[in-house]
């Protein structure tokens, strides 16, 4: 069963937002939390307190099953626009420029992955490195 978590109106843009979420995309979640934990990039910390959010509400949803267990990953992500905020920046000769304050909302599903599934992106990298292994 799965289990989702929204983040609103946060203030930065929902490209920058959208970086991270492909990277995370389809990931199991330990690997999701260390990505982000890692990550250079300012959205990340609010990015990881919501997959910890969504992995407590999937605890709630199976409350006997145990997380380690369950073995789950990031389902769907995705970053849609929020609010702008329309500001004017000082311009020269009494001119006025306009600044756009972009905000996002974020949503997140996780869900468990039966025992004998793979990812798109584990398959990808055992056919790479089978492949390296051949060419040897």
């Amino acid at each position: 069963m799965e289990a989702v978590a929204r983040l609103r109106n946060y203030p930065t843009s929902p490209r920058k937002m959208r970086l991270l979420a492909d990277m995370i995309r389809g990931v199991d979640v330990e690997a999701a939390l260390n990505m982000l934990k890692f990550s250079a990039k300012h959205p990340s910390v609010p990015l990881e307190k919501l997959l910890l959010s969504a992995v407590a509400n999937w605890r709630v949803k199976n409350e006997g099953t145990d997380v380690a267990e369950a073995n789950l990953y990031v389902k769907t992500i995705f970053v849609d626009g929020g609010r702008t905020l329309k500001r004017m920046n000082p311009a020269p000769q009494g001119r006025a420029y306009r600044l756009r304050k972009r905000s996002n909302h974020v949503t997140l599903f996780v869900d468990s992955r039966p025992a004998g599934e793979q990812t798109h992106k584990r398959v990808m990298e055992s056919a790479g490195s089978s492949a390296k292994v051949a060419a040897k």
